[in-house]
């Protein structure tokens, strides 16, 4: 099947910082979440946001709240952004509100604990923005299924600090979160080539940081010190860093604690950026003779097929192909009994870290072009612990190839660089609909003391 060969990890130049969307693009957004309500007979739209959910009112304003929550009235003719205390100037870093496209309120029951509250009240802020006896769609950060809820159309998942005051004026109030993430018609669950370079840059600070961080280990060394040794960059954390290993290698989102790396011992890491997230998991180990005697075979008879898996997921990345069917492919080809994955092979991705899944038992949903897809498939093992291959991809047709190509060839050339290497040197199957964003892609290295060491097939 393969094995272990000794290769510098791959780089492909650092990509110019990509330009944010612009006043067009976030007008274009606003309009099409308009649409998409009123199809599903809603007069207005509610678009709750805080710290951890902010993915889907930044994808339609381009600001998030720090701290605080944050919440947008869509009308069909207007649109009004409330905002905390500390929140307020920086609503300003939105295009459509520094261009007066969304007005701004002041609510500081959105503010944090004990800051004055010398505001208007958000109850009567939204008794004003919202008509008596209205339709009302709330855009929360999750949906839910008859096999949750009673009634999954009047499930919310805002603060009821927030929806009862929209109860108490709306003739009815739907949870519409899926119109934005639902993974077959969600408006986030597609981008175009500019948000694909956007998923590239990040994707690359990730990798690169992640690179330096494992290039780095060395016995002794705390997980402190090699969390430093990565030079995380300045782009927004799209969850906590984590890193488990000692003590903690049992809980995987773990952050640094003060273990120390020791030979021997499990080791699952990664950096988390808006857009991406890049993971590894292996062994503190330079070779086979450092493991512990339980996890003698980790490579052959554990990591290699774990690779060719994700040979076998690639292959799959085509548009049409049904989620359901890698689903199938993934539990034949690691079974459950060794492999022990028990989330979806792979998920969609934005600012959020996990936006939602085309991928799932019986899922007809078909893959498509424009999904920003992970490939997050996490095994676990009693005793040969993990191993991982997690970086971002993105599912492109040909015209979307083309327009990626003219628009920005330095991005499709790097993609092109990554696919060839993953098929030549790696011996994975990589078609040319999977554009890989990560210079990572495709590398498994499971010795991670020795992390020019890497798996192929």
């Amino acid at each position: 099947m393969g094995g272990l060969i000794r290769i510098d990890w791959p780089e492909y130049g650092a990509p110019a910082v990509p330009a944010e969307p612009d006043i067009a693009e976030y007008s274009l957004r606003l309009s099409t979440f308009r649409a998409a309500l009123a199809r599903r007979g809603h007069d207005i739209g509610i678009v709750y946001g805080d710290r951890e959910h902010s993915a889907n009112l930044h994808w339609l304003t381009g600001f998030d709240p720090r701290f605080e929550e944050a919440v947008l009235v869509v009308a069909l003719d207007r649109a009004l952004l409330l905002a905390g205390n500390e929140c307020l100037p920086y609503t300003q870093t939105a295009p459509l509100v520094a261009s007066g496209v969304i007005a701004v309120g002041h609510a500081a029951s959105l503010s944090l604990p004990s800051q004055p509250r010398d505001s208007r009240r958000l109850p009567d802020w939204l008794a004003e923005a919202v008509p008596r006896g209205a339709n009302v769609g709330m855009v929360g950060w999750k949906w839910f299924g008859a096999d949750e809820v009673d009634d999954p159309a009047t499930a919310l998942d805002v603060p009821a600090f927030v929806a009862d005051p929209v109860r108490a004026v709306a003739g009815s109030v739907e949870n519409a979160t899926d119109l934005l993430m639902h993974p077959a018609h969600g408006l986030r669950a597609r981008v175009d080539a500019g948000e694909i370079a956007r998923l590239e840059f990040a994707n690359h600070m990730a990798a690169a940081a992640l690179r330096r961080m494992a290039h780095a280990f060395r016995p002794g060394m705390t997980d402190f010190e090699a969390v430093a040794a990565g030079h995380v960059g300045g782009l927004p954390l799209g969850c906590h860093m984590t890193f488990a290993t000692g003590a903690r290698a049992d809980q995987g989102l773990s952050s640094a604690s003060g273990q120390v790396l020791k030979l021997g011992t499990p080791i699952s890491f990664n950096v988390c950026h808006w857009r991406a997230n890049i993971c590894r998991a292996g062994w503190l180990a330079h070779d086979t003779g450092d493991l512990p005697a339980m996890a003698k075979g980790y490579v052959d008879d554990f990591v290699m097929p774990y690779l060719q898996a994700m040979s076998d997921w690639c292959a799959l990345m085509r548009p049409g192909v049904p989620g359901g069917a890698v689903w199938d492919a993934m539990q034949e080809a690691l079974p459950f009994a060794t492999y022990g994955v028990t989330l979806n092979p792979g998920h969609l991705i934005g600012l959020d870290e996990w936006m939602s899944s085309p991928i799932s038992d019986g899922s007809d949903i078909p893959l498509a072009s424009g999904m920003a897809m992970q490939m997050d498939v996490i095994p676990g093992h009693p005793a040969w612990g993990s191993t991982r291959m997690e970086d971002g991809y993105a599912l492109a047709d040909a015209a979307l190839r083309a327009d990626l190509a003219a628009r920005f060839p330095d991005v499709a050339a790097r993609c092109g660089a990554r696919a060839a290497f993953m098929r030549k040197v790696i011996g994975m199957q990589v078609p040319d609909t999977l554009l890989p964003l990560a210079d990572t892609c495709g590398i498994i290295s499971p010795y991670l003391f020795a992390p020019s060491m890497v798996a192929a097939l």
